[in-house]
């Protein structure tokens, strides 16, 4: 675990579902909007017994910041906080800037959170042809996930 309460790591899907499988107190927040969840889909991590927190960083239909996105996810993880927190976007990006957030506000509120960013996130990077879901991320690494 980091000592710089306000640092956040970075891992590949893959290994951030290994950690989220082998650390009982560890969590997974998506951070994309409700359009991304519903018609892109969203981790499911049902066969290891954990939820995923989907609270919109951006929030859609406008895509402005949500200004109360720590506060949400606070409530969210509950008084039982994890001792690693995960975050996951589109690409890894907004999910980045989430996990600093939360790293931050938490460490003032002297309660810090170890927080890892899943870099190349549920659909990855372009491919040649521009395309999302199939060079890199947690789809394309065949992890699972589910559509609604």
């Amino acid at each position: 675990m980091t000592t710089d309460p306000i640092s956040v790591d970075e891992v590949d899907p893959v290994e951030a579902y290994r950690l989220l499988e082998s650390h009982r107190n560890a969590a997974l927040v998506d951070v994309r909007s409700r359009a991304e969840w519903a018609f892109v889909g969203m981790p499911d991590l049902s066969t290891i017994g954990k939820p995923v927190l989907p609270v919109e960083w951006i929030r859609f239909p406008d895509m402005a910041p949500n200004p109360t996105f720590v506060d949400e996810l606070l409530q969210d993880l509950g008084a039982a906080q994890p001792e690693r927190v995960f975050f996951i976007c589109r690409s890894g990006q907004r999910s980045m800037a989430a996990a600093h957030a939360v790293s931050a506000e938490t460490a003032e509120k002297g309660r810090p959170v170890y927080c890892t960013n899943v870099m190349e996130g549920f659909e990855g990077g372009l491919d040649a042809e521009g395309h999302r879901g199939t060079l890199n991320g947690w789809k394309a690494r065949g992890l699972p996930w589910r559509q609604n």
